[in-house]
């Protein structure tokens, strides 16, 4: 299962956190989930079996395009 996005989602409240942290804790049988965003929490970090942190080396926004529909946002 992929939650993309899904730490702007929780940082913001815009998921239960409380409900979010309970479903990771007791997922299905051998469910892997998969989540992104930016700035996990550290009871996030604490739960998660791999972190993957990512940098930008190269972004049309640095050209000046605004963020495209389907791509960015």
């Amino acid at each position: 299962l992929i939650i993309d996005e899904f730490m702007s989602a929780y940082n913001y409240g815009l998921i239960n956190q409380k409900e979010a942290l309970d479903f990771l804790l007791n997922r299905p049988g051998k469910l892997e989930v998969v989540l992104t965003g930016r700035d996990p929490g550290q009871e996030i970090l604490n739960l998660a079996d791999y972190v993957t942190e990512m940098k930008k080396v190269k972004h049309p926004f640095d050209q000046g395009i605004p963020a495209r529909k389907g791509i960015e946002m």
